[in-house]
């Protein structure tokens, strides 16, 4: 079942078939983690119920984007992109605030996050530009429009104090890998990571005279040498001011229960009543799940509702305590499978458009499934970002609906595109 005809085009079945997949075993997760009887009652008032409303809704976009001429969302993907950003501004003046974020439009009970919907405009913004025959990811001016057009919303998102949304924009850049950009710049980000976690370990002062001592050594060794006596001392002057930045962001840009967050994640707070709390339970409970899982509908932390959030961020913890290491093996399996046919069809694409297109999906659906899970096990801080198809909420699953099934639209086309493969 790897196609089957819709109209003159190809519609690849595989992929819709992991979509359904995985947005059937995260309704099942929601309605354990919100409800947890055995016998069925369909009530639309509750989030399972709400759930059911989504995922119709979520279809109906999907299959909506089919009527849709492809040409249609390359012209106007600047519009779209200039649309959510405007949104994204909006919202920070007229948005309602939810646990501490100002990134939400309320109309009575319908609310909608322009955060989710912006990273479809990004795709599309940057498969145009990425696309184009003048551009040349080697030449710094290009990545200057290609970095502008990711850290926009970033900047607009972290002004509405949701710095978690916000770094999910930063897996574009894995885009631009496919398309020419150097593995510098991906040694670079890696140095800055570990700058970051020295600096939230040490300390700036002690971090700069690291630093400091280290150029010295050094100068002692090549100092004849000026030519790269200068760089040594240009790069610790770099990394003491990166190291800087990292430290006046930590302490003056971030919230407090962000901070905390991450030092509960590094380590170097201990906070299991407190922020840590969500974690805590949530490893609890992914541990009493075992080899098999105490079945479904059967997970005591899960009817007891001890892990916070348990229906949006914290859904795996349903699946490892009442699935076990097998459910959750599953899962696992069915995204990876996901993955791997979003990249095959990214490959077969005869427009790079298309292409660039299907690798900006594939980085946004990954990003979000690595630190979702991560974040169940404390390998990542948490940054409340849902697990896609599986996370309850209206605006993320309508939206990664949306990004897949634009995709399964352009690869439907794919033998009507031009040959434009470069």
């Amino acid at each position: 079942m790897s196609e089957k005809i819709y109209g003159q085009s190809r519609v690849d079945g595989i992929t819709l078939l992991l979509y359904f997949v995985l947005v059937i075993f995260g309704f099942l997760a929601i309605y354990s983690s919100s409800h947890g009887t055995e016998q069925f009652h369909l009530d639309f008032s509750t989030q399972y119920g709400k759930q059911i409303i989504w995922i119709a809704v979520s279809v109906v976009v999907g299959a909506a984007l089919f009527l849709i001429d492809v040409r249609f969302f390359e012209v106007f993907s600047y519009a779209f992109f200039g649309f959510w950003m405007l949104l994204l501004f909006l919202v920070i003046f007229f948005g309602v605030e939810v646990n501490g974020a100002r990134s939400w439009f309320a109309i009575g009970s319908f609310r909608l996050q322009p955060a989710e919907f912006a990273k479809f405009g990004v795709a599309l913004a940057l498969s145009r530009y990425v696309s184009d025959i003048d551009t040349d990811m080697k030449s710094l001016r290009y990545q200057l429009i290609t970095a502008a057009i990711i850290m926009t919303p970033i900047a607009l998102i972290v002004l509405q104090g949701d710095a978690g949304s916000g770094l999910v924009f930063f897996s574009f850049i894995l885009v631009l890998y496919r398309e020419g950009l150097s593995g510098n710049v991906l040694i670079l980000g890696i140095a800055a990571v570990i700058i970051a976690v020295l600096t939230f370990n040490f300390g700036f002062v002690v971090l700069v005279a690291a630093l400091v001592i280290l150029a010295g050594i050094i100068t002692a060794f090549i100092y004849t040498n000026t030519s790269m006596l200068k760089w040594v001392w240009i790069l610790a002057l770099t990394c003491i001011g990166y190291s800087k930045g990292v430290d006046f962001a930590f302490n003056h840009l971030l919230q407090e229960h962000q901070q905390k967050r991450i030092l509960v994640m590094l380590g170097l707070l201990d906070d299991p009543q407190g922020l840590g709390y969500n974690v805590n339970q949530s490893k609890i409970a992914i541990g009493s799940g075992g080899f098999w899982g105490k079945g479904y509908l059967q997970g005591t932390q899960t009817k007891g509702d001890f892990v916070p959030e348990q229906h949006t961020d914290f859904i795996f913890t349903s699946i490892g305590e009442e699935f076990g290491w097998v459910g959750s093996t599953v899962v696992i399996v069915v995204f990876v499978l996901l993955f791997m046919r979003i990249s095959m069809l990214a490959e077969r694409q005869r427009s790079k458009f298309s292409r660039v297109y299907a690798y900006c999906v594939l980085s946004v659906l990954f990003f979000h499934f690595l630190i979702n899970i991560a974040m169940t096990i404390n390998l990542a801080p948490v940054i409340g970002i849902p697990l896609p198809f599986f996370s309850y909420g209206g605006s993320s699953l309508i939206s990664f609906t949306a990004l897949l099934f634009l995709l399964l639209r352009l690869d439907a086309n794919r033998e009507n595109e031009l040959d434009s493969y470069y």
